[in-house]
C-alpha cells in the first residue's frame, strides 16, 4: 500500500536538516553547499530514477501477498485469518523496526543503508516462492519487513541533504510516485501471473521485478557528498521518543494513522476473498486490477492541503471519516459496481485522513520530527499488520458483513478521538484567554 509514500515518509524531509538526536552532529544546511543536486545539474536525474527504482522495488515487495491470499489458502489450505499474516508479519515487522533503522543510517550512512535495506530484502524475496510451509512463508515475509524499514527514512534523508530545497519538493514526488506505482503493479501483476501460472510464480516474478530495480537503483544513485555521520546515542533517542509519546496531541494523532490504516488494511487485504466467491465469481487477474482504485488516493491526498484550508484540519477529518464510512457501508452490495464505488470511497477517505493526520505531525513537533515521523509510520504500520489480521478473523467469522463492521469500529475510533480533541482545544483556548473564557 502506497500509505508511507503519501504523507509519513514525506515528513522525515522536514526534520532531516536539524540536528539528530542519534548523531554527534548535524548534516550541514541545505543552502550551504553550491554543489546540490537540481534538475539540469549532473546526477539529478539519475537520482531521480534511482530512488522512483527504489520505491518501487520496496513497495511492490513489501505487499506481494496481498493480492494473493484467495491462491495462497487454497494451495497450502489456509484460512483467511492464517493467510493475513503473510502480509501482516511484513507490516508489523517494518512498524517495529522503522525507529532503530532511521538511527542506523545516522552512524553508517543514507545511502549504504538503502542499500543493504533492498539487497537483504530482494534476497529474500527471491527465496519466498520456495517456502515449503505457511509458518515459512510467513516468517520470511518478516524478514523481508524488517530489511525494508531501513529504506524509506533514508531515502528521505539522502534527498534532504543531497537535493537544493527548490527542487526538493519535485524529487520527493519522483520517490512517491515509485512507492505508488509499486504497491498497485506489484498487486496487479501477481494477480495475473497467479491466474495463469500460480502464487508461486507470482511472488517469483515481483522478486525478480524488485532485483532489477535494486541494480538500478545500486547503480544510478550518485554517492553521498553532504552526509555528517554521528555516533549513536540511545539514550537521548529515547528521550526524544519518550518526549513525543507523552504529548497528548501527538499520541492522538498517532491513534488516528493506526485506525485509518487498520480500515484500509482490513479492506484490502479481506476484498480478494469476496470477490473470488459467490455471487461475484471474479478469476485472480481481474482481482488484482482491482488496485487500480489506488489512483484514486493519489487524488485525494493530493486535495487534503486545500480541504484543511478550507475545513480546518478537524473538519478535513470529520469529512475523510464520513466519506471512508459512506464506502464501507456501500460495499455491503452485492452489486458489483457498488462495491467498486465504495471501494473507491474508502480509498478517498483513507488517503485524505492520512495525508491530514500525517501532515499534522511535523506541525506539532518542535523538535526530533524525524523522530516523530518514525513513530507515526509505525503506528500507520501496526495498523496496517492489526488490520489485515483482524480484518480476514472477522470475515471468516462473519463474512463481509463482518470486516465492515470492524472497519465501522475503527472509523467510530477516529471520530470519537477527533471530538475529544475539539473538546480538548476549546478548554484550553478557554484556560488560557480570559476573553473567550467571558464569552463562553
Amino acid at each position: 500500500m502506497p500509505p508511507a509514500s503519501t504523507g509519513a515518509s514525506t515528513l522525515v524531509v522536514a526534520a532531516s536538516s536539524q540536528p539528530s538526536p542519534v548523531a554527534a552532529s548535524p548534516a550541514p544546511a541545505a543552502t550551504a553547499a553550491p554543489d546540490r543536486l537540481e534538475p539540469g545539474r549532473p546526477g539529478y536525474r539519475r537520482m531521480s530514477f534511482a530512488l522512483f527504482a527504489a520505491g518501487v522495488a520496496t513497495f511492490a515487495l513489501l505487499y506481494s501477498t496481498q493480492a494473493l491470499l484467495p491462491a495462497v489458502s487454497a494451495s497450502l489450505g489456509a484460512t483467511a485469518g492464517q493467510a493475513s499474516w503473510t502480509v501482516s508479519a511484513a507490516t508489523g515487522a517494518l512498524a517495529l523496526c522503522v525507529l532503530p533503522m532511521s538511527a542506523l543510517s545516522e552512524r553508517f550512512g543514507r545511502r549504504q543503508m538503502m542499500t543493504a535495506s533492498l539487497t537483504v530484502a530482494v534476497l529474500v524475496g527471491l527465496l519466498v516462492p520456495f517456502a515449503p510451509s505457511l509458518g515459512w512463508l510467513i516468517a520470511l515475509r518478516a524478514v523481508q519487513g524488517a530489511a525494508l524499514a531501513g529504506l524509506p527514512a533514508s531515502a528521505m534523508a539522502y534527498l534532504a541533504e543531497e537535493v537544493r530545497p527548490k527542487a526538493l519538493v519535485a524529487a520527493i514526488g519522483l520517490f512517491v510516485a515509485g512507492n505508488s506505482i509499486g504497491g498497485m503493479s506489484g498487486r496487479i501483476v501477481t494477480g495475473w501471473i497467479a491466474q495463469l501460472w500460480g502464487w508461486r510464480a507470482a511472488l517469483g516474478a515481483v522478486g525478480l521485478m524488485a532485483l532489477a530495480c535494486a541494480v538500478v537503483s545500486h547503480f544510478m544513485i550518485p554517492r553521498a557528498r553532504h552526509f555528517t555521520p554521528g555516533t549513536l546515542n540511545p539514550k537521548a533517542l529515547a528521550r526524544t521518543v519518550g518526549d513525543h509519546l507523552s504529548d497528548p496531541l501527538l499520541r492522538r494523532l498517532y491513534a488516528i494513522g493506526a485506525l485509518f490504516m487498520t480500515v484500509f488494511g482490513a479492506v484490502y487485504t479481506v476484498i480478494g476473498y469476496r470477490l473470488v466467491e459467490a455471487p461475484f465469481n471474479l478469476p485472480q487477474g481481474v482481482v488484482g486490477s482491482i488496485f487500480l482504485v489506488y489512483l484514486v488516493g493519489t487524488v485525494s491526498s493530493a486535495a487534503a492541503g486545500k480541504l484543511v484550508a478550507r475545513l480546518g484540519r478537524r473538519g478535513a477529518l470529520y469529512l475523510a471519516v464520513s466519506t471512508t464510512a459512506a464506502g464501507l457501508l456501500l460495499s455491503l452490495s452485492d452489486r458489483l459496481a457498488a462495491v467498486l464505488l465504495g471501494l473507491v470511497l474508502i480509498t478517498a477517505g483513507f488517503f485524505a485522513g492520512h495525508a491530514v493526520a500525517s501532515s499534522s505531525v511535523s506541525r506539532t513537533a518542535t523538535k526530533g520530527r524525524a523522530q516523530a515521523s518514525a513513530l507515526y509510520q509505525s503506528a500507520y504500520y501496526l495498523g496496517s499488520s492489526a488490520g489485515g489480521t483482524l480484518g480476514a478473523v472477522a470475515f471468516h467469522a462473519g463474512g463481509w458483513t463482518g470486516t465492515v463492521a470492524l472497519g465501522l469500529f475503527a472509523v467510530l475510533g477516529v471520530v470519537s478521538i477527533t471530538l475529544y480533541g475539539s473538546r480538548a482545544a476549546r478548554a484550553e483556548r478557554l484556560r488560557t484567554s480570559p476573553v473567550a473564557a467571558a464569552r463562553a
